[in-house]
């Protein structure tokens, strides 16, 4: 995996978080402290965070983003999946979904990699809104501070934003026919309907990993802190490490 998301932690990193916090701290909007201000340290953390999620979003939104990503894969619904051995065993059934498991599977992945296009700008949104308190807290917060305050503040609207996309390229791909058969043989060897709504599901599912990947990549900066790829963050942070205790 390249490296990617979130060279907030060079905030984070504890060699110079306390020294950035202090620089906002001690600092108003207007002075400066070796020639960090207040409002540059903020901007040096939200330039951190657009650069974080620039990259995660488009690290899951490629192709086979999902699909071939061992760890946010989107498999069978649990109903299903716990009952695949049944239908298998099942002559009847087996070869009523047989078929059709693979490309359910195929297609709520791609549902979800189309997706990622959308939380960028609601991400870009919450980061620019953040206040010099919220910035405060994301610096002083410990790990997965920066992923909790983007999930407290974005949840709700990925959820609004998802659903619809996910379903149009849901329907695009045709699922409702695998999906169709599938159900109907979980049935057969089940003696129950499925109660998953798919829809639902996989933008569940969409969203969990968002944040997991964000949360995975700032832990990961927190140990090995990214390049410093603009000339403000080499500033702020400049001014961070030449601080350090």
């Amino acid at each position: 995996m390249k490296k990617s998301i979130f060279p907030i932690a060079l905030v984070l990193a504890l060699t110079s978080c306390q020294e950035l916090l202090n620089v906002i701290q001690t600092t108003s909007q207007g002075s400066s402290i070796a020639g960090i201000t207040q409002n540059e340290a903020a901007s040096g953390l939200k330039q951190a965070l657009e650069t974080g999620v620039t990259n995660g979003t488009s690290f899951l939104g490629k192709k086979d983003g999902f699909l071939k990503n061992a760890t946010y894969k989107i498999l069978m619904p649990d109903e299903v999946q716990n009952a695949i051995s049944k239908i298998e065993g099942n002559r009847l059934a087996n070869a009523l979904a047989g078929p059709y498991l693979e490309k359910v599977v195929n297609s709520m992945n791609v549902g979800a990699e189309n997706a990622m296009a959308e939380a960028k700008p609601i991400f870009l949104n919450a980061i620019t809104s953040m206040s010099i308190t919220d910035a405060i807290k994301i610096v002083t917060g410990g790990e997965g501070a920066a992923t909790n305050y983007l999930k407290n503040v974005t949840s709700a609207q990925l959820m609004e934003k998802f659903t619809p996309v996910i379903k149009k390229s849901l329907d695009n791909l045709n699922i409702d026919e695998p999906w169709t058969k599938v159900s109907s043989a979980y049935n057969m060897a089940m003696g129950k309907s499925v109660q998953t709504n798919l829809n639902e599901y996989v933008t569940g599912k969409a969203i969990a990993a968002l944040f997991s990947q964000v949360k995975l990549e700032e832990d990961k900066i927190r140990q090995n802190p990214a390049a410093r790829g603009t000339d403000l963050l080499k500033k702020v942070f400049g001014y961070a490490d030449s601080n350090k205790n």
